[in-house]
């Protein structure tokens, strides 16, 4: 191969003699003529650089790949990577495989959003045409026991951001990439957590913070709504809030919340039952989980939703009553308090 890069070069060099070696140097600087301002170029898994610059001649877009090809080899520059790639018509061809050596790649996007369940994010998967469908017809718990052998319960393990892909990725990946995410955070959280916590590990907090994250309308309020739920645990009084209701509900919830079901016990139901419920209900983003193992100081530990996102907090069963009767106009629903009871508040 050196010996062929050698003689290369001394052609070029008695052919520049000629005027032709200037004429096929400058086709190495051409730009890509390309049919568009941009073109998507597939590399397929194992394709050779020979491969890549004969499709380019072949397309109208260089004229001698050959030439392209012994010029790139004697600078080393071989090793490319499958995967999809953005060519414009300012690049060379020199610049496109360059940016192939790189890995410069198109990548897809997928969001998994705050506060989303674990079944919302497979069918934002299921939905992506560029991700490789693997777990189709799995059960929630098969799931859960692929992405990790040691993964409790899956609520709440599966951290909501947006995350780049490249085409073909698998669902089962992408769970596994947002769970290890989860535990990073989680772990970074409980490190700085304050002792004012009501919880005594990593899990009680990834619960806790699946509340505030459903409560939460405004995210300035999340150390807030922390701080009530805080106090409530402190003092041994039920939690009283809606989105556990709901999710002990499951697929016979409707979207329209009855005193019936508050009455109804499930192992969710925080109306019937004191403390966390025992697994997460969403999956919570960082300031929510920072929220939980931080909460605002203050005295209040009622809330009721005013309407425009934000919350009314009080003190007292009276101040909380009042502002029940004064926000529930705007459509929440009007026994809704996120409080205890006034007989349990009394005890």
């Amino acid at each position: 191969m050196v010996k062929k890069l050698t003689v290369l070069v001394l052609v070029f060099i008695v052919a520049a003699g000629l005027g032709v070696g200037s004429y096929l140097l400058k086709a190495l600087e051409k730009p890509l003529a390309l049919p568009d301002d941009s073109v998507v170029y597939t590399v397929v898994p194992g394709a050779s650089l020979k491969r890549v610059l004969n499709d380019f001649e072949s397309n109208g877009w260089i004229q001698y790949a050959r030439v392209h090809e012994l010029w790139l080899r004697y600078h080393q520059k071989t090793d490319i990577h499958k995967g999809d790639y953005q060519l414009q018509k300012s690049m060379t061809a020199i610049d496109a495989i360059e940016r192939m050596i790189a890995g410069d790649k198109i990548l897809r996007s997928i969001q998994f959003i705050e506060g989303k369940r674990v079944s919302d994010y497979l069918a934002v998967l299921a939905s992506n045409p560029y991700v490789k469908q693997t777990l189709t017809g799995l059960s929630l718990d098969d799931i859960a026991r692929q992405v990790s052998d040691d993964l409790e319960h899956y609520e709440g393990w599966f951290f909501p951001d947006t995350y780049l892909f490249e085409d073909g990725t698998s669902d089962l990946e992408l769970l596994k990439t947002a769970h290890r995410r989860m535990q990073s955070v989680l772990d970074e959280e409980w490190q700085d957590r304050s002792d004012d916590t009501a919880v005594s590990s990593p899990y009680e907090a990834l619960i806790l913070a699946s509340i505030i994250e459903k409560e939460t309308g405004a995210a300035f309020e999340r150390p807030m709504i922390s701080g009530v739920f805080t106090r409530r645990l402190e003092r041994r009084m039920r939690l009283q809030t809606d989105p556990t209701v709901i999710y002990g509900l499951g697929e016979s919830f409707n979207g329209n919340l009855t005193r019936q079901h508050l009455r109804t016990d499930t192992p969710y139901n925080t109306y019937t039952r004191g403390g966390l419920p025992p697994t997460p209900i969403a999956n919570p983003g960082r300031e929510a989980i920072s929220a939980a193992l931080n909460p605002a100081d203050g005295d209040a530990i009622f809330f009721v939703a005013k309407g425009d996102g934000t919350h009314y907090f009080s003190v007292t069963l009276e101040e909380h009553n009042a502002a029940v009767r004064q926000y529930q106009r705007f459509g929440r629903r009007s026994d809704y308090q996120s409080a205890p009871s006034e007989s349990e508040a009394s005890e």
